[in-house]
């Protein structure tokens, strides 16, 4: 047999640190890496480290692509929490004994590839480019392992650090009624499990929107029963149709060139209210409309402001100091405001007497020829269609019949009769100078040709005079029953003969002189 030489211990574990075939069994450990075979992001990872103979470990460590991962004391399994596709890669452990005859020892290698459970979510938009004012779908599309179907996703979508919507919602989708100007920036989306384990952001993508200039500015009026009244409440109606974004719109009155408002609004149109209007208001107005592009003018319009009457007053116009029976009375009725046409309406103790317009405005007038009946009080309305008026009442007395006039007229009549009295005494002395100059040639010269008394015109009340009498004689002719009375005056110079009577009141040499006179 060979000699053997007796070595220390502590030399035979140098010599043979890498003999592990020739170490006796007792003194190595073989040690195993247990990892779960199929890992996908989120997942929990627990690496174990057995020996034979770990109540010997002093130390255990767990390695990934040869770089310490940790370091225990004592026997210990490595987790992770929630893996994640950098987790992929070659794990072991290792160990070291509590004494020299325990070596360091190393597991075997475990090859781990972490899974991705949903690909990266990409943003999608209905457009990239909308027209300013349209609607916009954005979408966050990503996709599941298929052997994990059944994990729950929630999404999330973003622009420039912003939340938009109602935050986190299990829909892919989210829809924006419409896009302004001031919305043109970035997007991007979040998708995420249900349990906060893994979530994943979409790159962002840039979204430009597009303005439309403003265009065909119009302006409306609007009032109560489509005309516009004092007081009432006037609403400026101003509009386009089409252009987008935040529309400024002003109001102006053409006479003075300022600006009654401004209103800016994301609108095609705005109103603009004047709650009580007055009379100085009516006039000519437009408006304005602007988004940034250009300030566009609408059309003039003229507004008209309807003014309701005022309390007409009333005025009477007589030919006299007094009113009689007979006369011609003028009623004048006028309201000093209001917008025409006016339509006047005269009333004699509440009795419609008849009416007058006035199509240019100011008053207008009545005429009413007076009778006794007359007498009373008068009064006159005014309306334009906005609400009549009615004017104070006026009194009117009317003196007896025809007053005044039949006054004059029985002093005239009684003047004529006087002068026909003279006129006769003149003519008998004449005729009876005549009478003895011309002797019997006057008896037979022929009647002249002239026109003669009509004998039925008159109706006689006396008869003929004596002969005797040279007195003048009135007879009054005509029906009792009419309102004139006709009286006739002659004077008859005694005839030689009772046969030329006849003759001599048929002579157109007689004095006849008539008056009208009214009975009382």
């Amino acid at each position: 047999m060979p000699e053997t030489t007796s070595l220390p211990m502590e030399s035979v574990w140098v010599l043979c640190r890498n003999c592990k075939s020739s170490f006796p069994p007792s003194l190595a450990d073989s040690l195993t890496l247990v990892a779960p075979s199929s890992v996908f992001e989120g997942d929990s990872i627990v690496l174990k480290c057995q020996g034979e103979q770990n109540w010997k470990i002093q130390k255990m460590a767990y390695h990934k692509d040869n770089k310490e991962l940790a370091v225990f004391k004592k026997v210990s399994d490595f987790l992770i929490q929630s893996a994640v596709l950098s987790d992929s890669g070659n794990y072991f452990c290792s160990t070291k004994g509590k004494n020299i005859l325990f070596r360091d020892n190393h597991s075997n290698i475990a090859k781990i590839k972490v899974q991705e459970l949903f690909q990266h979510p990409v943003l999608t938009a209905s457009s990239f480019q909308p027209i300013e004012g349209s609607p916009v779908s954005l979408k966050c599309e990503t996709q599941l392992s298929p052997q994990r179907l059944d994990v729950e996703l929630q999404f999330c979508f973003f622009k420039e650090n912003q939340v938009l919507g109602s935050s986190w919602s299990s829909s892919p989708e989210l829809q924006i009624p419409a896009m302004w100007s001031e919305d043109t920036g970035s997007y991007w989306c979040e998708a995420e499990t249900v349990t906060h384990r893994i979530r994943k952001q979409s790159l962002q993508s840039q979204i430009h929107v597009q303005r439309i200039p403003i265009s065909n500015v119009s302006l409306e009026t609007r009032a109560p029963g489509g005309q516009l009244t004092e007081g009432q409440k006037l609403i400026l109606l101003c509009s386009v149709t089409a252009g987008t974004g935040n529309v400024t719109f002003s109001w102006y009155r053409e006479a003075t060139g300022t600006s009654l408002g401004i209103k800016t609004q994301h609108s095609l149109s705005a109103e603009l209210e004047i709650p009580a209007v007055k009379e100085s208001d009516a006039g000519k107005y437009y408006c304005r409309a602007d988004n940034g592009h250009e300030s566009i003018q609408s059309k003039v319009v003229n507004i008209p402001v309807r003014i309701p009457v005022s309390r007409p007053v009333l005025t009477l116009r007589s030919p006299g100091a007094q009113t009689a029976v007979g006369d011609l009375l003028e009623l004048h009725c006028e309201a000093l405001r209001g917008s025409p046409p006016i339509l006047y309406r005269f009333y004699h103790e509440d009795v419609t007497l008849g009416n007058s317009s006035a199509p240019s405005g100011g008053g207008a007038p009545f005429n009413l020829s007076l009778t006794a009946e007359h007498s009373g009080n008068y009064s006159c309305e005014a309306d334009n269609g906005l609400g009549a008026q009615h004017s104070e009442a006026v009194p009117v007395s009317i003196s007896g019949p025809d007053g005044h006039r039949r006054d004059l007229m029985t002093a005239g009549v009684l003047w004529g009769l006087f002068g026909v009295l003279g006129f006769t005494g003149v003519a008998l002395l004449l005729y009876s100078l005549f009478h003895k100059i011309s002797g019997e040639n006057s008896a037979t010269n022929e009647p002249r040709a002239d026109r003669r008394l009509n004998p039925q015109e008159f109706t006689y009340s006396s008869p003929i005079p004596n002969m005797e009498e040279l007195q003048p004689v009135y007879v009054n002719v005509g029906s009792v029953d009419v309102d004139v009375v006709y009286s006739q005056v002659w004077s008859i110079q005694q005839p030689e003969s009772s046969a030329n009577i006849r003759t001599l009141l048929e002579n157109k040499d007689s004095q006849v002189i008539y008056s009208s006179v009214k009975k009382s």
